[in-house]
């Protein structure tokens, strides 16, 4: 199980709503034919506007221009991410376009449920303001087991909030998936 997770950090404002992370013209794609699963990760993150402070600074793209997946694999955000409508597609799509982690002061409740139920992405939360100390493009890592974050550009580290059994839920692949690995429900 990794309880390392190392990447490229990207940043984002508050109140990022689930229509900014996978914008509703694109929710047409299929989900179980891979052609057209990679279209989510292509198109994650592509609603979000600069002018509301939800883009990092230079307008940069999560995914760039002709790519599936994106550099980043750890978003930093503010508060109430993940608000708007209670799609599962938007943590999917974070997923496919390579996240691996969300570091954000809150969330909007069925997001975060979407992120640990689907085993999309770790979902933590933090009462530091950390997507105005770190930069997009900050090398970061967090320590699952310890419940830190480094900033190993900046050599700075903060504490984050327990996940608890989250993380294992998300390891496993959802919370299907951790029901049979731990044998809570029957075997198919």
């Amino acid at each position: 199980m990794e309880t390392i997770i190392q990447g490229k950090a990207y940043v984002l404002g508050k109140n990022i709503d689930t229509d900014q992370i996978i914008p509703a013209e694109h929710l047409v794609y299929s989900l179980s034919d891979p052609e057209e699963v990679k279209l989510y990760g292509k198109y994650a993150l592509s609603g979000v506007p600069l002018e509301q402070g939800g883009l990092p600074e230079g307008n940069i793209p999560f995914v760039s221009e002709g790519s599936f997946e994106s550099e980043f694999t750890i978003i930093i955000a503010g508060p109430n991410f993940g608000c708007g409508s209670s799609r599962e597609h938007a943590p999917f799509a974070l997923k496919v376009a390579g996240a691996k982690a969300i570091i954000a002061e809150s969330y909007a409740r069925i997001f975060y449920r979407n992120c640990v139920d689907g085993g999309f992405v770790i979902p933590y939360e933090t009462a530091e303001k950390l997507n105005q100390i770190i930069s997009t493009g900050d090398e970061l890592k967090i320590d699952v087991e310890a419940n830190t974050i480094e900033n190993l550009t900046t050599n700075a580290t903060w504490t984050l909030n327990p996940l608890g059994s989250v993380f294992n839920i998300v390891q496993a692949g959802g919370i299907f998936a951790y029901a049979r690995q731990e044998n809570l429900m029957a075997q198919s």
